[in-house]
C-alpha cells in the first residue's frame, strides 16, 4: 500500500472526528465547508498553512459568471446561460466537461447570488480597457476572448468577469469574505494541519485522513466524505517536467507554496484518475494598454500566428505552446506607447528590415508578413486572423520597434489547468468511471471547466460553484438544492 494511503486498521485511535474533513482552506474549500455545514453537517478545515487564504488569497479575485447575473443587468448589459454555454464550449481547450459546463452556466446565476449572501461585495460598475482586474474597485470587466475571433461569431459577446469591491487585486477581498462567512458557520477550521495520508477501509472507502501538525501526526476520521480542495501542481517541478515542460520555462508561477500537488497526488494512491494534466494557463499580458492591440504578435519566422485582440491567456498559450516561447510584438512610431507591464524593446530600426535583422528573423519574412497585413489594412480588415477593425491599422510610419514578448523576458504567468478527474458533484472517479467511495475534490486539484483555454475568472468560479456541489455531495445531499 502506498505511503500516502494508510489503512483504517491500522489505525489505533482517531484523535478527532468530524462528518466532512475538507483539505485545504482556498476558495474551494471555503465554498465546500460552507454548503456542508449549511447541510447540518459538522465539518472539519485542515489547512496546512496557519490561516486560509491559498492562492485565491493572491489572485485578482476574477470570477467568471454570466447568465444575466444582477451585477450584469446593473451594468447594462445581457446574457444568457445558452449564449455563456456557446462561448465556453468554444473557449475552454479540446474535450471539455460539457456536462460540467452546462450545469456551471444553468446555475450562473444564483451562484452569484449565493456569494453576494456570503458577504462578498460587488460594486454594480462597468469598467473597460483590461483583460482581468481593474485598477478601480469595479465589478464588471472583459475577461476573455468573447468579442475576438472566431468567438463573437459563436457566441453573443457578453462581459463576465465579477470582480470583489477592491482595487487592483480583488483575490483577498474575496477571501476574507468567504473566511469570515466561514467563521460565522458552525465549521471548525485547523491550522497548521499538513494532510499526509488518506485512510481507507478495506471496501476500498476512504474513511478518514492522517494529519501533520508540527511534526506530530494526527488520524482524523471523515464520517461521511474527504473532500481535496489543495491547488494545483505549478510549484512542483517534477510534475511539471512530467506532464507540462513548458511551464517550467515561465518566470511567474501563479501559486501559493501550497500549489504542489500534494492533494492530485493523495487522490492517484487511493485509486483516482486524472485529466489534462498536460494543460496549463498561461497569460502573456502583451496587448496591456489595448491600443498595443494595433501591433502584430510574430514568431521566430516572422510570421503572425494570432489574432492581438484575443485575450492574454489565448496570447501566453500560443506564444508559449505554439511559437515556442519566441515572440515579439511589432509596432510604428504612429501606435506605440509604454506598456503597462515593463517589457524590453528588443529591436529599433528605420525599416522592418532593421527590426527583422536585429531579431534574428529569417531574411524577407517579417517583411512580407508586414506587407500582407499593411495592404489589407489599409482597408481596415484582417483577413488572415479577422482581428476586429478597431484594432486593425497599417504599421507604415517609422521607427518601427519590437517589444521583447520572448519567455525568457516577458511575463508568461503560468498555473496548471489538470487534476483528479471528478464528477459534476465533485466524486473522484478511477480510470474506469466509477467514484472512489468516500472520496471528493474541487478546485485546480481537479480538471475543472477550463482544459486548455483560459478565460480570466474559470478557476474561482468552478472551484467556488463545484465546491460547493461538492460539500453536499459528501453530506449525502448532492440534489438537496439546485445550484
Amino acid at each position: 500500500m502506498s505511503r500516502l494511503v494508510r489503512s483504517a486498521r491500522d489505525v489505533a485511535h482517531w484523535d478527532d472526528t468530524a462528518d466532512v474533513v475538507v483539505v485545504g482552506l482556498g476558495a474551494a474549500g471555503a465554498s465546500v465547508a460552507l454548503e456542508a455545514a449549511a447541510d447540518g453537517a459538522d465539518v472539519l478545515v485542515l489547512e496546512r498553512a496557519a490561516a486560509g487564504g491559498g492562492t485565491s488569497a493572491m489572485s485578482g479575485g476574477v470570477l467568471y459568471l454570466g447568465g444575466g447575473t444582477a451585477l450584469q443587468t446593473a451594468c447594462g448589459f445581457e446574457d444568457s446561460a445558452e449564449e455563456m454555454a456557446k462561448y465556453l464550449r468554444a473557449s475552454v481547450g479540446d474535450a471539455p466537461d460539457l456536462a460540467k459546463i452546462d450545469l456551471y452556466c444553468e446555475h450562473s446565476v444564483a451562484h452569484y447570488d449565493w456569494l453576494v449572501a456570503q458577504g462578498v461585495p460587488f460594486k454594480p460598475v462597468f469598467y473597460y480597457g483590461v483583460s482581468g482586474e481593474p485598477p478601480t474597485d469595479d465589478g464588471l470587466v472583459w475577461s476573455g476572448s468573447e468579442r475576438a475571433q472566431p468567438f463573437c461569431d459563436l457566441a453573443r459577446p457578453a462581459p463576465r468577469g465579477h470582480v470583489p469591491a477592491m482595487e487592483h487585486q480583488a483575490g483577498p477581498m474575496l477571501m476574507r469574505s468567504l473566511i469570515a462567512a466561514v467563521e460565522r458557520s458552525p465549521v471548525r477550521v485547523a491550522g497548521d494541519h499538513r494532510v499526509v495520508a488518506l485512510v481507507r477501509e478495506s471496501d476500498d472507502t476512504i474513511v478518514g485522513v492522517i494529519a501533520s501538525h508540527f511534526g506530530q501526526e494526527r488520524a482524523i476520521r471523515a464520517r461521511r466524505g474527504v473532500v481535496l480542495t489543495t491547488g494545483g501542481f505549478i510549484m512542483n517541478d517534477a510534475m511539471l517536467a512530467a506532464h507540462v515542460p513548458a511551464a517550467l520555462r515561465c518566470k511567474f508561477r501563479v501559486g501559493a507554496e501550497g500549489d504542489d500537488g500534494s492533494g492530485i497526488k493523495l487522490g492517484i494512491a487511493a485509486g483516482a484518475a486524472t485529466r489534462h494534466l498536460d494543460k496549463a494557463s498561461i497569460s502573456l499580458p502583451a496587448t496591456q494598454p489595448w491600443g498595443l492591440k494595433r501591433g502584430v504578435l510574430v514568431d521566430a519566422r516572422g510570421q503572425r500566428f494570432v489574432n492581438e485582440d484575443a485575450y492574454y491567456g489565448r496570447l501566453g498559450e500560443y506564444a508559449l505552446f505554439h511559437a515556442g516561447g519566441r515572440a515579439w510584438l511589432i509596432v510604428d512610431d504612429a501606435i506605440f506607447e509604454k506598456p503597462e507591464y515593463p517589457r524590453r524593446v528588443a529591436a529599433v530600426g528605420e525599416t522592418p528590415t532593421e527590426v527583422a535583422r536585429e531579431l534574428g528573423l529569417p531574411p524577407g519574412a517579417l517583411e512580407a508578413t508586414l506587407a500582407l497585413y499593411n495592404e489589407h489594412a489599409a482597408r481596415g480588415v484582417d483577413p488572415v486572423f479577422a482581428k476586429a477593425a478597431e484594432y486593425v491599422t497599417p504599421l507604415a510610419r517609422a521607427p518601427f520597434g519590437a517589444f521583447d514578448c520572448t519567455v525568457d523576458a516577458s511575463i508568461y504567468a503560468a498555473f496548471t489547468l489538470g487534476g483528479l478527474h471528478t464528477d459534476v458533484d465533485g466524486r473522484v472517479l478511477d480510470p474506469e468511471g466509477d467514484t472512489i467511495p468516500g472520496l471528493f475534490a474541487a478546485g485546480r486539484a481537479t480538471s475543472g471547466l477550463s482544459v486548455g483555454g483560459y478565460s480570466s475568472g474559470l478557476s474561482l468560479g468552478d472551484g467556488t460553484f463545484f465546491g460547493r456541489r461538492a460539500g453536499r455531495a459528501a453530506t449525502g445531499n448532492a440534489s438537496s438544492r439546485s445550484s
